[in-house]
């Protein structure tokens, strides 16, 4: 049975956590699990590449010959999600490659990580600027990317704006929320940088479509970087036409059944992957004065996905403490550096082998907003609404 066995950092008799340097924890690691062999980590991407294809062969060939239209329609269904879990598997290869742990190569790295990610209509270097200034600041109440709470002020605030008290305890309005947060998430996130911090940005800018990552003037990008935004839009732009060509040839309601059903699902798993990584009632953020980024990196929690998680999403769901800590540790050595950093992290790592789809829910409906953990000084826990 699985169950929850993460551990709340809290404070000892002493006095608050002591948390290790990152070079004790360095040390802790084998040194082999920072150096990813180019060819292991290239038979993953023929792997996903491989299966991909066959999923699309397969379903273009057989599908449209079946005669009985709700038999038809439910294999389009299916198609779409185990497409969608391999699609999303593809994307953490590049995901990987943005950090420099799909090989010590930076040209292949980047080589990797722009087509991979452009065939799946993200913008791979806008991504990875904002995503590595998340790293650097994971945790941090003002300077993080992605996920960052809202306070009890600002949660009371907009309800007293809104008086949506009781609307929102109703399981009706939850499953909407959830449901438009799983959809539109990811998209949010890439045209107006919902949902990072205040100071996360690297200009300022009155506007709010002046945050997009589409723009290479945006305030979220530096600018030497724009660029590679640009670039980056030349990627998505050149996906775009592919799409274009081949409805000429399959048709576009074929192309929206082969192509937008598993880059709905991709949206999907993305924010709930991320969005659980960095909501637990046992991982707290940091008000600027008191964070480090080793607090930050261990404000992370590893959960369980099963068969999918391990093997589909190449375990960055299970290992994602790791992740954070050390980036450039590929992910097939990540489960190995994760059993050598918990005895020296002890209390400080975080994991929940609950349902996962389960949590997602429970933590969506419950986890509304954070305060200051008194026993931590600077530590602020999530705060949760239960009926």
């Amino acid at each position: 049975m699985s169950q929850r066995i993460s551990k709340a950092t809290k404070a000892s008799p002493a006095g608050p956590p002591v948390y290790p340097d990152i070079n004790t924890l360095r040390q802790a690691i084998p040194a082999h699990c920072f150096e990813p062999p180019v060819l292991r980590s290239m038979s993953y991407l023929v792997r996903d590449v491989v299966l991909i294809g066959a999923l699309a062969w397969a379903a273009l060939r057989y599908i449209p010959a079946i005669d009985d239209a709700a038999l038809r329609a439910a294999a389009w269904i299916l198609y779409g999600f185990v497409q969608g879990l391999v699609c999303t598997g593809l994307w953490i290869l590049g995901h990987e490659a943005g950090h420099g742990a799909f090989s010590k190569h930076p040209l292949l790295n980047d080589v990797v990580g722009f087509l991979t990610h452009s065939s799946l209509m993200v913008p791979y270097y806008s991504w990875k600027f904002s995503h590595h200034r998340h790293h650097k600041f994971t945790g941090h109440m003002e300077k993080d990317m992605a996920f960052v709470p809202r306070t009890q002020a600002d949660y009371e605030h907009r309800h007293s704006l809104f008086n949506m008290e009781y609307l929102e305890d109703t399981p009706v309005f939850q499953a909407i929320s959830l449901i438009f947060h799983q959809l539109f998430g990811w998209l949010m996130y890439l045209v107006f940088n919902v949902s990072a911090g205040k100071d996360s940005q690297q200009k300022p800018t009155s506007s709010f479509l002046g945050r997009s990552h589409f723009d290479p003037n945006s305030a979220v990008f530096r600018r030497s970087e724009a660029p590679f935004i640009a670039l980056s839009d030349v990627g998505l732009g050149l996906m775009s036409l592919a799409l274009y060509k081949l409805s000429g040839v399959v048709g576009t309601q074929t192309v929206v059944l082969l192509y937008l059903q598993p880059y709905v699902w991709v949206h999907h798993w993305l924010i709930a992957i991320t969005y659980l990584h960095h909501t637990h009632v046992d991982v707290p953020h940091f008000e600027a004065e008191h964070w480090t980024f080793v607090k930050g990196a261990l404000a992370t929690i590893d959960r369980d996905f099963g068969f999918i998680g391990r093997h589909l999403f190449h375990g960055i769901i299970e290992h994602h403490v790791v992740h954070h800590l050390f980036p450039r540790i590929p992910f097939y050595y990540a489960e190995e550096a994760t059993d050598a950093l918990k005895p020296v992290l002890g209390d400080l790592y975080h994991r929940d082998d609950r349902s996962f789809l389960g949590q997602l829910w429970s933590n969506f409906t419950q986890n509304k907003f954070v305060a200051a953990d008194e026993a931590v000084p600077g530590a602020l826990k999530w705060v949760q609404r239960t009926k």
